[in-house]
């Protein structure tokens, strides 16, 4: 296949999936199962109309990817594997850049599900998922843990919290404010999961609006990381605390000193609801 048709696949996945999803077979998620592997290309436009709809300047990444971009990806990698995203909400990624990924560049997407857990709300599924260059070498990790909701069982219960990775938010030292609209979220979620841009589905998963998608929140952190230090590796655990909703108002927060952040998050009114452990910064 040919760089053109590679180019194509990543047009879908940003703008309109939905039509590779007509002969998809649906399936429920099972451990062992291996994703096919796939080319996956990010272009200079399609970052600029990704970052654009979040209000952040693509400039700051300096002709890389954002590596937040992979954790969506991925996801919807799994959708064309016969698993689907709708309803399912993210409660935790790993995301590490190996080294920064060029606007353009193709990758190879490669993936399966290690481990389906029975929770009281559904499905707790953990997917390991990463992306490799021409050399068969990792440039990008993002495995997750996700629920996938059963409406027949409880309104709640997912399995064991996380610790809070950032005590406080009092200590931490506050950055940027950024403010969402519906038309903003809109232009950046992509089909596979109508909570991220529908009233009535969002409604029916127990929101009072839309939210956003997991990766959708992790570009202003990504943003302030690269801002400050502009990493070639970086390896951060992710946590999806709160839902973050079409019309919220948030800071960026960060914990650390000036040459060494320790943590990072979103918050809202004094409460996280994004925050990661940076576990590497150089």
């Amino acid at each position: 296949m040919g760089r053109c048709s590679h180019v194509v696949l990543i047009c879908l996945v940003f703008k309109d999936i939905s039509l590779a999803f007509e002969n998809i077979e649906w399936r429920e998620p099972v451990a062992g199962l291996r994703f096919e592997p796939e080319p996956i290309v990010v272009s200079t436009k399609d970052q600029a109309d990704k970052l654009g709809a979040c209000g952040l300047d693509p400039a700051v990444m300096q002709g890389d990817v954002d590596p937040s971009f992979y954790i969506g990806l991925a996801i919807r990698a799994g959708i064309r594997n016969g698993i689907s995203a709708e309803g399912n909400i993210n409660m935790l990624t790993r995301l590490i850049q190996h080294r920064p990924v060029r606007l353009d560049e193709e990758l190879t997407f490669q993936g399966r599900i290690e481990a389906v857990e029975e929770v009281p709300r559904g499905l707790a599924v953990s997917t390991d998922a990463w992306f490799e260059d021409a050399d068969g070498e990792r440039v990008i990790s993002a495995p997750r843990r996700s629920l996938k909701p059963d409406p027949a069982k409880a309104k709640s219960g997912a399995g064991e919290r996380p610790a809070p990775v950032i005590g406080d938010s009092a200590s931490l030292v506050m950055g940027e404010t950024y403010t969402l609209t519906p038309e903003r979220v809109k232009e950046y979620s992509s089909e596979g999961n109508a909570i991220h841009y529908e009233m009535d589905a969002a409604q029916k998963a127990g929101f009072r609006a839309p939210i956003i998608g997991g990766g959708m929140g992790v570009h202003y952190l990504v943003a302030a990381i690269r801002q400050q230090f502009n990493p070639k590796v970086l390896d951060m655990e992710l946590y999806y605390r709160r839902p973050i909703f079409w019309d919220d108002t948030f800071q960026v927060g960060v914990e650390g000193e000036d040459d060494r952040w320790s943590a990072i998050g979103l918050v809202r009114d004094g409460k996280i609801l994004t925050e990661a452990r940076i576990n590497e910064l150089s």
